[in-house]
């Protein structure tokens, strides 16, 4: 279970990422999701995500009770379609 899903557009670099994170972190929270720090990143995830409602990021999402989108120098992270 997750009190914060955090999403970013992969476009920052991690001291941005963290930076952002904990200066946006709302009061009270105690457990985040963020797929970079969740999912394998170098190994085959598609058993993770063959049932999409089943995913991590599909099961973090439903428990969490706040998102923190989070922004970059780069690029709007609205303009990321995933």
């Amino acid at each position: 279970q997750c009190d914060l899903f955090v999403t970013h557009a992969w476009q920052e670099g991690i001291f941005e990422f963290v930076d952002k994170v904990l200066h946006s972190w709302p009061p009270d929270t105690r457990h985040a999701w963020c797929c970079m720090l969740a999912n394998p990143q170098n190994l085959c995830i598609s058993e993770l995500i063959a049932t999409p409602r089943d995913s991590p990021f599909a099961l973090a999402l439903d428990s969490a009770t706040t998102m923190l989108v989070v922004p970059n120098h780069h690029s709007s992270i609205y303009t990321r379609l995933w």
